[in-house]
């Protein structure tokens, strides 16, 4: 059996793989952390329990009305998304004004009353979700063996997050979006509704994570916990990425999953923290983050 530094090449490969993994997830959720705080300026902690309230959509979207998984997909963002613009519109909405600390204070108490209310129904055991049938299987690299549905998840999450900065970057919608949130009264000047924009960049990025949710239920068993167990970890990617940053949040999230993998296969002990020193060591040395901007 091949080895690199004494390391066997599958065991090695199978733990890059999971990082892979991770990091679409951690991509995927920083995105949306990124997006609600580079323009609304809120901290929404929140997230997590939009999270697994995407994988129970597509559950019950399964179990109660027979729609797959290809159907969740398109289903499950729009259901926790339109949940999002009721948060934003009949609370986050008067907060815009105050302090950051506020914003974060209500979406954790939301977060909190989320997991609860599905603590209650379910109970804290998970619910199985099956992988859809046309990703099923997988191919034997030589190497390693990569699971379809694996890859999915890793080309997806790519897509989808580079699709977002490149909207958010380089067109029209999103240089309104920036500005909106630089000089409203000047955008509003344009004839642009700039309270619904914000609802809706709200709504969008409560999408992503129910977007997620829906990816990692057949990875995962859907569990009222698996936002909270998540959440942290993602914030501290948000953070070494640069609070507010599209492209660091993507970069930052792969980067750590891949990083986390190999803390893995040569130092196990440390899995669990790595990204949390790495996180202390960048706070330390670049305050606004790897990719964000001193203000």
């Amino acid at each position: 059996m091949t080895e690199i530094f004494g390391i066997p090449t599958q065991a090695l490969f199978g733990q890059l793989l999971i990082g892979l993994i991770n990091g679409a997830f951690y991509a995927l959720l920083s995105l949306g952390l990124a997006v609600i705080f580079g323009l609304l300026n809120i901290i929404n902690f929140t997230h997590g329990a939009q999270y697994m309230m995407g994988a129970f959509v597509a559950w019950w979207l399964l179990n109660k009305f027979g729609l797959g998984y290809w159907w969740a997909l398109l289903i499950a963002p729009l259901v926790v998304g339109a949940t999002g613009v009721v948060i934003e519109r009949t609370m986050l909405s008067r907060l815009y004004k105050l302090d950051h600390l506020y914003g974060l204070l209500l979406t954790f108490g939301l977060a909190l009353i989320i997991q609860g209310l599905f603590r209650q129904q379910y109970g804290s055991s998970g619910q199985p979700y099956a992988i859809p049938e046309a990703l099923q299987g997988g191919q034997n690299l030589g190497f390693m063996f990569l699971p379809n549905y694996r890859a999915w998840i890793i080309v997806a999450s790519l897509i989808v997050c580079l699709a977002t900065w490149y909207v958010i970057e380089r067109t029209k919608l999103g240089a309104y979006l920036r500005a909106a949130t630089e000089n409203p009264q000047l955008v509003q000047a344009f004839g642009i509704n700039v309270p619904r924009m914000i609802t809706l960049t709200y709504g969008f990025g409560v999408a992503l994570a129910a977007l997620a949710g829906v990816m990692a239920a057949p990875i995962y068993q859907v569990s009222p916990q698996m936002g909270a167990d998540l959440i942290i970890v993602v914030f501290a990617v948000v953070v070494i990425g640069g609070m507010g940053s599209i492209l660091g949040s993507v970069v930052t999230g792969f980067g750590l999953g891949l990083i986390e993998g190999l803390t893995k296969v040569f130092y196990p002990e440390a899995s669990s923290t790595v990204i949390f020193i790495i996180m202390a060591i960048v706070l330390l040395v670049r305050p606004a983050g790897l990719f964000g901007t001193q203000k």
